[in-house]
């Protein structure tokens, strides 16, 4: 997906590989972007793409990559001064510092660069807990932003109790806290009764040995077609005939050929 192809409002914006264009079409497209506080999710951005980073809702992933360069003339390829000055102005004040300016050819900032800049990263911090629908109450009473402790009682086993732990390892210091919403997954299984597993099993056992097994038979083969009569068109009769000699003429075979009549 590119910066100038996003999906329908509000899904975010996930840029997966976009190599610029025309910067009036970016600024364009930026400042819609600002309009609608969307999200923009960035892995390799290039040239005009950059003017994502001025985005109050962007963020990038760690292994991303952000290109960035001297805005030029498409026709003549010169340097536009002009505008290389309103794109590097667009970028926050930390990025402007770590590239120092912009020249022609590409420099280059990864993710992880730019999150160690300030910028937000966009797999974030968010733990994800799996608990059984059983223990949704118990994990819902836990998940509280003054729980500084685990929970002593736990009646519900060795599951909740680890998610107990886990929630409130999440919240125990400030550094630690996570920035988002804690995420739990629900999984719910149903439990077979043992006595109805057992049941099914001696019936199927039961059923497989009251039918016997045959064999399968084999089909007789088919009959085979009838001989074929012997041709007509060469017989010991014609190869025993003989052949009449041209008055006047030589033979041209030897004699161990053996003459033989045509028709």
């Amino acid at each position: 997906m590119g910066y100038l192809s996003p999906p329908p409002s509000p899904a975010p914006v996930i840029v997966y590989k976009d190599v610029g264009g025309l910067v009036t079409d970016y600024e364009a497209q930026t400042e819609q972007y600002r309009r609608e506080n969307r999200e923009v999710r960035l892995h390799e951005c290039r040239s005009a793409c950059t003017l994502a980073l001025s985005l109050p809702n962007v963020c990038v992933y760690p292994d991303a990559q952000v290109k960035f360069h001297q805005a030029y003339n498409a026709i003549s390829k010169e340097v536009d001064l002009g505008v290389s000055a309103k794109l590097f102005a667009a970028y926050p004040a930390a990025v402007q510092a770590r590239l120092g300016y912009l020249t022609r050819e590409y420099r280059v900032l990864r993710g992880s660069e730019l999150i160690a800049l300030g910028m937000r990263n966009c797999n974030g911090d968010n733990p994800v807990l799996i608990a059984s629908r059983s223990q949704r109450q118990a994990v819902s009473a836990s998940v509280r932003p003054d729980a500084a402790a685990p929970v002593a009682a736990n009646p519900f086993g060795d599951l909740a109790r680890k998610v107990q732990t886990a929630v409130a390892g999440a919240f125990s210091s400030p550094e630690a806290s996570p920035r988002g919403s804690i995420r739990i997954a629900v999984a719910d299984r149903e439990r077979v009764p043992e006595g109805r597993l057992s049941s099914d099993a001696v019936a199927r056992s039961e059923a497989s040995t009251a039918i016997p097994r045959t064999p399968p038979t084999l089909a007789d083969p088919p009959p085979l077609p009838p001989r074929r009569p012997p041709s007509e068109a060469f017989t010991a009769r014609d190869a025993a005939a003989p052949f009449a000699m041209i008055p006047g003429s030589q033979p041209i075979l030897s004699a161990k050929f053996l003459p033989v009549a045509t028709r």
